[in-house]
C-alpha cells in the first residue's frame, strides 16, 4: 500500500509515501511529529496534485541537507517547506502540514534501504485506513491548489496543473 522510490542523485536514500483516509488521530500525530517522536513529514494531501510533488520536495530537502543549506530545522520540516510556493515557513506549515481536524494524511519518510520495521511503526500509529496511491487524486482540491500557486487558465492550456505546480516549486528560490 505504500510506494517507495530511490532518489536518483542520492541512491542510498529512499522516499516512502503512505496515504491514509478517515484519520481520527491527526492532533495526536501532529503533536508527536512536533516532539520528534515520528520521523516523517505529515502532509495534508488536499493541497497536492500528485505524490510526485512530495517526492520532488523530499529530493530537494535531502539535497539541501547534504550541502548544509536547509531553511528549517529538520529534514521533515524541509519537505513540507519545499512544497510551498512562498518562502514563508509558517505559511507552508499552515497550508501543507496536517491540522488537528484533518481526516486525510500523506506520510512521507526518507530512509535508508531497509527500514521496513520503521515504516510499520509509523503505520501502526495512524488511526485511519491506508489507501493505494492510485486514490491520490480523490483527495486533491484543484481549485485551492490553483489559487495558492496563482495558476492561470492560460497556463493550463500548455501544460497540466501538476506541471505548473512543479514549476512554482522549482523556481521559488530564484523568484
Amino acid at each position: 500500500m505504500h510506494f517507495t522510490q530511490t532518489l536518483e542523485l542520492f541512491p542510498e536514500q529512499r522516499v516512502t509515501q503512505m496515504l491514509f483516509k478517515d484519520v481520527k488521530n491527526a492532533a495526536e500525530l501532529r503533536q508527536s511529529a512536533v516532539e520528534g517522536k515520528i520521523n516523517a513529514a505529515l502532509i495534508n494531501p488536499t493541497m497536492l496534485v500528485s505524490p510526485f510533488q512530495a517526492l520532488l520536495a523530499a529530493n530537494k530537502a535531502v539535497h539541501l541537507q547534504t550541502i548544509g543549506k536547509m531553511k528549517t530545522r529538520s529534514l521533515n520540516s524541509e519537505i513540507i517547506f519545499n512544497l510551498s510556493p512562498t518562502n514563508n515557513i509558517s505559511e507552508a506549515f499552515k497550508r501543507f502540514g496536517i491540522s488537528d481536524q484533518d481526516r486525510s494524511l500523506l506520510v512521507v519518510v526518507v530512509h535508508n534501504k531497509d527500514e521496513s520495521e520503521f515504516l510499520s511503526n509509523i503505520t501502526s500509529r495512524v488511526d485511519g485506513q491506508q489507501v493505494p496511491a492510485e486514490e491520490f487524486s480523490s483527495f486533491s482540491d484543484p481549485a485551492k491548489i490553483r489559487k495558492l500557486y496563482k495558476i492561470t487558465p492560460q497556463e493550463e492550456t500548455c501544460g497540466s496543473l501538476l506541471d505548473a505546480v512543479v514549476c512554482r516549486m522549482a523556481t521559488k528560490d530564484v523568484m
